[in-house]
């Protein structure tokens, strides 16, 4: 029962406090108003309570024309088959302001179920009256015209003279007589910047003061912009379409006509005014560790820890927060020691764009493993970066890290130690098996003997490319020669030749005679055809006489030829001959061969 009892009251508690949270106590009020005009001040609470329970602050720069007079409405929402109720009071004073100027108006307190509830604080802007509704008011029919000041863009740029990567903020807003429509916007694209833009998600009309006139104006658009280089930069102008609605001048025709607006709407397009910046370099004598920031910054790391044991991971953070061109800090450089496996860092960017700028955090974590053990040392951690208001570099730095490394499980207790030496020839050994690398007694290599740009290294493209083309031509050569058929016949006639009678030859000594005179017989009719490129079904020996002479061989020779024939034919149908009949016939027709080629050739 106790438990039942203690969990009602749990219950009970819980559901008063999350009601509590709940309440909202809000003052809202508009941005600015004109001098002359009233207005109201309205604090708005979304649960049951009292006027007598309000408490609001001092308004002593407005006068209290009424108030505070109390509303209260109420809504029902059903989701889900669940029902809720929510009821609102509202408080509304008419006030008047006293004075131009921007104006303060502090939280006001209620008391709710007896708890005390704070709203929020309110600014004011007071404008003076406009002058050109001052000098229209004893001509009323004026108004319904467009006068050439009654609509603008102007491009709001909050400073003009800034350095190189020096955040300014630039806003288009629309100033309008009367409240209009826009499209088409064509906004420039602000080249030579780095622009970052400010989310505009509910934009709404206020009022401003400008040139003796009241406006009611809106922010279009507002961008960061960042310049990329120094010089004179140039934002050039945009292009917008406003539509207008404009009474109509019409004739009244009937009493009811009084009470029935009439309005054309009218396309306006209007011109923002380009803007130049100019844009300064960055001074000189940046120190060695600034890679381009330039704001206000502030950098803190800190180390994972100072011991661990050999493959244990070493982490580094490393934090820079401000106000600037945080997204294109560069990570500072963390100089870990020579046998560390170094990772690549790990980068985490946290930033938001407002109108002051761009502010946030960059965050960059590195990572080390260390193989070997000893004591080592990562130096000092710096940032620099450029402070466009003091207009001078200032460097953030870290303290350096001592870290000692015990031996871990698996490795050898005989590895190589290795530290930050300077000098490494202080270092003889690394365990018992490596060594630094040698920096003294270096044996140099003139320039006259390295083989690059040397006569032979110039041979060796000379060479290959003379070969090339003599290659080139005789291969051209050889391509027109063997298209020449009687020419090619007339090179090979002696070869064939030849190779018959090596086979004649080797009959003789098989003593086979009657193939032998046939195979002499072949070679002899064949040279001759293909010497003087007649078809063997042509040739004759009165021919063959004829055309010997022609190519100039004497008839000696010619007669020779022609015994040869004439003692190949009688032997084939003779009576065996001796051998050495054979051997003689066989050595006059070599030597018959080789004379008519010489000679032939010569020609």
């Amino acid at each position: 029962m106790r438990k039942l009892a203690f969990l009602f009251v749990l219950f009970l508690t819980a559901g008063m406090m999350a009601q509590a949270a709940d309440v909202v106590f809000k003052a809202i009020a508009p941005e600015a108003v004109v001098m002359g005009q009233q207005f109201r001040l309205a604090y708005t609470v979304n649960a049951e309570a009292k006027g007598s329970d309000l408490r609001i602050p001092e308004l002593a720069d407005f006068d209290v024309l009424m108030g505070p007079s109390t509303s209260s409405s109420m809504s029902t929402q059903i989701i889900n088959g669940s029902v809720s109720t929510e009821t609102s009071f509202t408080f509304t004073y008419i006030l008047m302001p006293k004075k131009e100027g921007t104006f303060s108006i502090g939280a006001a307190s209620i008391k709710v179920k007896g708890a005390n509830y704070t709203s929020n604080a309110l600014n004011i802007r007071v404008l003076p009256p406009d002058k050109a509704s001052e000098a229209s008011d004893g001509n009323s029919g004026q108004a319904t015209g467009i006068g050439k000041d009654d609509y603008f863009v102007r491009m709001e740029v909050s400073n003009r003279n800034v350095y190189e990567q020096e955040g300014f903020l630039v806003t288009f807003k629309l100033y309008a007589a009367r409240m209009c429509g826009l499209e088409n916007a064509k906004f420039p694209e602000f080249e030579g910047f780095l622009a970052q833009e400010i989310e505009q998600p509910n934009p709404q009309w206020t009022q401003d003061h400008y040139n003796g006139r009241n406006y009611f104006t809106v922010v279009l658009k507002q961008t960061v912009l960042y310049p990329q280089r120094s010089g004179k930069l140039t934002i050039d102008s945009g292009k917008f379409d406003a539509l207008i609605r404009v009474p109509s001048q019409r004739k009244i025709r009937s009493i009811f006509d009084e009470f029935a607006d009439s309005y054309n709407e009218v396309r306006k397009v209007l011109l923002s005014s380009p803007v130049t910046i100019d844009v300064k370099p960055l001074p000189a004598g940046k120190p060695a560790s600034f890679s381009g920031a330039v704001g206000n910054f502030t950098m803190i790391s800190d180390i994972n820890s100072n011991n661990v044991k050999t493959n244990d991971a070493v982490t580094i953070k490393v934090k820079i927060s401000g106000n600037g061109n945080i997204k294109l800090i560069k990570n500072p450089e963390v100089v870990f020691p020579n046998d560390f496996d170094i990772f690549d860092p790990k980068v985490e960017t946290d930033t938001k764009t407002t109108t002051a700028g761009v502010s946030g955090s960059k965050t960059i974590e590195y990572m080390a493993i260390p193989r070997y053990a000893g004591d080592f040392e990562i130096p000092a951690i710096a940032f620099s970066y450029f402070d466009p208001k003091s207009g001078s570099y200032k460097t953030l730095k870290s303290e350096p890290y001592k870290l000692h490394v015990a031996q871990g499980e698996g490795g050898s207790g005989s590895s190589p130690v290795v530290s930050n030496f300077s000098n490494k020839e202080s270092v003889k050994y690394l365990g018992k098996d490596i060594r630094y690398l040698k920096v003294k007694d270096f044996n140099f290599i003139a320039n006259n003997d390295i083989f690059f740009g040397s006569f032979m290294y110039y041979m060796c493209y000379l060479v290959p490319a003379i070969l090339f083309i003599v290659f080139f031509f005789i291969y051209r050569k050889q391509v027109k020669e063997n298209s020449n058929i009687a020419l090619v016949r007339t090179k090979k006639a002696n070869k064939i030749a030849v190779k018959r009678l090596k086979n004649a030859g080797r009959l003789m000594k098989e003593n086979k005679k009657e193939e032998f005179y046939d195979e002499v017989l072949r070679a002899l009719w064949g040279y001759l055809s293909d010497k003087l490129n007649i078809p063997q079904s042509n040739l004759t020996k009165d021919n063959v006489e004829a055309e010997l002479a022609k190519y100039g061989v004497d008839e000696s020779l010619t007669n020779e030829f022609m015994d040869i024939l004439n003692t190949c034919e009688f032997a084939r149908y003779a009576p065996a001959q001796a051998s050495d009949a054979m051997d003689k016939l066989y050595e006059l027709t070599v030597d018959a061969i080789g004379k008519m080629e010489n000679t032939i050739k010569k020609q």
